[in-house]
């Protein structure tokens, strides 16, 4: 690979291709060809990774973005299956006018809906809505909390998509393109901000409900990111993570050696190959070691006030929305 090809490829790509040893070229190879086309996913001029620099030793390092950031971490709620933004903040008073009426062409004209056979009516909101704050943001009823805090919220409002069916709209929403392969939010805030936990990854993702969501794992997936910033699920009941707990009659001092054979083994396989994913898991085998100590104190919500599980709205013994609410804020 030439000057001009490692200029054409994006940062990450840049630092695995001079890491390849002539061993791994030869064994290996591809990584060309995989470079160009990654790098036009990730920008075509390289301006966009160019801001932020990752130690690949230390990917989750706290580091500053190409601005000053406002926030040292992010809570993302992503409430699939919750009201029509039509009913809570986004009034549409032609969509009222119009309740009843078959939609006009125009409007269905070269678009495709799904289950929709050419005769079904518009319907309008069915919740009264008035202006709060000194914004005068239109509100309905459903949220008369939110009416208290109105100039303390961004409400968005200007974006739409064509995306109607629930697996690509989510991964739309959490990925900003209806088909796997891309970035999650948390992977993108992970990647700029990195994180200042040492005992717990960059991005945890908690779920609620009897099921997953559609669109799974590409959710919270780092896409073409290195999988250091991938998100990683807690589970509600029990250890968050399956097979953290060491088994019993294994020692602490004795677990640590296992870790460090391990960790020896990769690191004579990444000398070998060169492979910045051997870094990566690596650093995953170290976090998990970490986690055995502060994950199960980060689940245990019983030193929490009765007030504070109180206004959550928290049942305590049961996991629900708002346990996960007073996680995600510890």
């Amino acid at each position: 690979m030439n000057e001009r090809d490692l200029r054409m490829i994006s940062p990450h790509e840049r630092q695995a291709a001079e890491s390849a040893t002539r061993r791994h070229f030869l064994g290996q190879c591809g990584l060309g060809l995989g470079a160009i086309a990654l790098n036009s996913l990730l920008n075509a001029d390289g301006h966009a990774a160019n801001g932020v620099k990752i130690d690949p030793t230390e990917p989750l390092a706290p580091r500053q973005p190409h601005f000053p950031p406002r926030a040292k971490q992010v809570i993302y709620l992503f409430m699939a299956g919750g009201p029509s933004q039509l009913e809570l903040f986004d009034d549409k008073p032609k969509l009222r006018e119009l309740n009843g009426q078959t939609p006009p062409k125009s409007l269905l004209e070269g678009k495709r809906f799904a289950f929709l056979k050419g005769n079904e009516t518009l319907l309008g909101a069915r919740r009264k809505f008035d202006r709060y704050g000194e914004c005068g943001m239109s509100i309905s009823e459903m949220l008369p909390h939110h009416r208290q805090i109105v100039d303390e919220v961004c409400w968005l409002r200007g974006m739409t998509t064509d995306v109607f069916n629930h697996a690509p709209a989510k991964l739309f929403m959490n990925t900003g393109f209806q088909a796997p392969g891309r970035p999650g939010m948390g992977a993108w805030v992970t990647y700029g901000l990195g994180s200042p936990s040492r005992d717990l990854p960059g991005f945890v993702v908690l779920q609620s409900g009897p099921r997953g969501p559609r669109g799974g794992a590409s959710l919270w997936s780092s896409g073409f990111l290195p999988t250091s910033f991938q998100g990683v699920p807690f589970r509600g009941k029990g250890d968050p993570i399956l097979h953290l707990r060491s088994p019993e009659g294994l020692t602490r001092e004795r677990e640590r050696d296992f870790y460090d054979t391990v960790v020896a083994l990769n690191r004579a396989r990444l000398d070998e190959v060169g492979d910045p994913e051997i870094l990566t898991r690596i650093n995953a085998y170290e976090m998990a070691f970490r986690m055995q100590t502060s994950a199960p104190e980060l689940m245990d919500l019983s030193d929490e006030s009765a007030e504070t599980l109180a206004m959550y709205g928290v049942q305590p013994g049961q996991t629900s929305f708002a346990s996960n609410c007073v996680l995600a804020r510890r």
